[in-house]
């Protein structure tokens, strides 16, 4: 390791740190998992990366233990930015704002969404596909996992949103990658060179399973599992794009160095209706009803998160400021005494946009009179104002970071964190994820995007135990089972890595499984690019890697 440290220091402008302290913290992301990595890198630029990435090329034979893993800001939650050998933390120096305009910005991957976003307003635009994890991410993971949050509804994933990226390949060099027509296409596969052979092979894999790889892209409107071959080229359109190839990929096809994202205009008027459900028995009935009136946005989340929010509030000055804190408390005290009439099972937040307040509040109101079916099950409140709404949407966002660090004792074990089915088999869905829950006697959250059928559900438990863990793999399986009877994803946003990659070929059968592998080997044929995650992830290797320090 020393060796290694000295070599890589003699390649980089940027920082190389191999301290205990340094590599302890970036053994960990916000998933199970626990990988001590050799050294970490903080590179000043993409020249840092292409020479890193080529030395690891170079010596990969001689040393099989070699790889990169690509960090921006840590928050994966499937295990996509831990590893063994280097880690390459883009947070530190690659994190500018380059340009923008009301239709498209670039910035470079470190660069956390918070601040993305409040260059993009500079334009009355924003990207719409962040998650909730908004204040914590960066925009180089958000490509990485595709994110989708609570706009993905509206608008779908950071997929619709890549224009152009630039990547280093395997053979340490950085290229352009963006759609192309069949002309360019053709001119580029003629290169005859790394790069055309790399569209040359991508396109005979996609281009001879054609049907194959069309049928095999899930029935559901979200979805970070595997590879996205079935976006990559369209006969119709003539466009192959290999930006589908790389969004969603983890780090493990290249490295992203620059991204331009397509942006929309930002909302002006949002109006919320808020649904304080007090039985789960029609949630998937609700859910459709609602469904009906086409929302900008529809999450939601349980009565734990609520009152663990509650019980927690102080802790949201972070956010708001003490100030703003004292308002929104203020705000909340109506919504408390709506608590003596019994704590909601769950709150479900509906979101309307509108070119005019009025609008806005018009479609509150009739979403309300809409759903009166349920007003035994429910209580309604109209936040007609995005102020207005506000303090439900912190719950909302702040509760997994909340569980994270807040609950004494146990810790969260996102394994069924991402799953999602068609919203019109939840009444039938929901019940059995709920027998599973009861089954292994988990202590687990519920959040998520109502309207996609994509459920947040994140156990608290003590992973260490041996009783606890003994219960991952059985309760995983019939988690798994269950998603795919009624045609659903395992992961809607957070991505394979290595908690959902053992289960690609299960979710896509063998067919679909050997493409992604062969997709994985033209691009990276010597695994230098964030191994055991996706196809080459493995559950014994997964499960011999859970933290044991929190």
């Amino acid at each position: 390791m020393e060796n290694l440290e000295t070599q890589i220091k003699n390649l980089v402008k940027g920082e190389v740190d191999t301290s205990e302290a340094t590599r302890e913290f970036y053994s960990h992301d916000a998933s199970m998992f626990e990988l001590k990595p050799d050294v970490v890198v903080f590179p000043n630029d993409s020249e840092d990366i292409q020479k890193v990435v080529r030395y690891v090329a170079d010596n990969k034979k001689q040393n099989p233990h070699l790889s990169i893993v690509a960090r921006s800001a840590g928050t994966c939650m499937s295990g996509g930015t831990v590893g063994e050998s280097i880690i390459l933390d883009v947070s530190k120096h690659m994190n500018k704002f380059l340009n923008g305009s009301k239709d498209e910005a670039t910035a470079e991957p470190g660069m956390y969404y918070r601040d993305f976003e409040k260059a993009t307003l500079e334009y009355d635009a924003i990207m719409p596909s962040y998650p909730a994890s908004r204040d914590l991410c960066a925009i180089g993971g958000m490509v990485a996992n595709n994110a989708g949050g609570e706009k993905s509804l509206e608008f779908g994933k950071t997929e619709k949103f890549v224009k152009v990226l630039r990547v280093i390949f395997a053979d340490g060099k950085e290229y352009e990658v963006k759609p192309l027509n069949k002309a360019e296409l053709d001119k580029k596969i003629a290169q005859n060179d790394y790069e055309g052979l790399i569209y040359k092979k991508v396109f005979d894999l996609v281009e001879n399973n054609y049907d194959q790889i069309k049928a095999a892209k899930p029935h559901v409107s979200k979805d970070s599992m595997g590879y996205h071959l079935w976006n990559i080229w369209d006969r119709q359109t003539g466009i192959f794009d290999l930006t589908q190839a790389i969004v969603g990929s983890q780090g493990t096809l290249g490295l992203v160095t620059k991204i331009t994202f397509r942006l929309v205009p930002a909302p002006k008027n949002s109006g919320t209706l808020v649904i304080f459900l007090r039985k789960t028995e029609d949630l998937g009935k609700l859910i459709n009803k609602v469904l009906e009136h086409k929302p900008a946005t529809f999450e939601g989340f349980d009565n734990y998160t609520l009152m663990l929010s509650f019980k927690l509030f102080p802790y949201f000055h972070k956010t708001l400021g003490w100030l703003g804190m004292a308002k929104l408390g203020i705000q909340l005290i109506p919504d408390a005494l709506k608590l003596f009439r019994g704590i909601p099972k769950m709150v479900l937040l509906v979101e309307f946009n509108s070119p005019t307040a009025e609008e806005t509040k018009q479609k509150v109101i009739q979403l309300r009179k809409d759903l009166q079916e349920f007003k035994h099950e429910a209580l309604f409140e109209n936040d007609e104002t995005e102020a207005k709404a506000k303090k439900f949407w912190i719950m909302r966002r702040e509760s997994f970071q909340l569980l994270r660090s807040k609950v004494k004792d146990k810790h969260t074990a996102p394994f069924m964190d991402d799953m999602i089915v068609p919203p019109a088999v939840l009444p039938e869905f929901l019940p059995e994820i709920r027998e599973v829950i009861n089954k292994y006697k988990l202590l687990a959250t519920i959040a998520g995007h109502m309207g996609d059928g994509n459920f947040h559900i994140i156990p608290l438990m003590k992973i260490e135990d041996p009783k606890e863990k003994a219960k991952l793999e059985p309760a995983m399986k019939e988690i798994t089972s269950i998603v795919l009877k009624y045609g659903g994803s395992l992961s809607g946003e957070h991505n394979d890595g290595m908690i959902r990659g053992p289960w690609l070929e299960a979710m896509h059968g063998p067919e679909t499984f050997a493409h992604f592998k062969e997709l994985k080997h033209i691009f990276d044929p010597e695994n230098i690019f964030n191994p055991h995650k996706k196809t080459d992830a493995n559950w014994e290797f997964s499960m011999a890697h859970l933290r044991e320090h929190f």
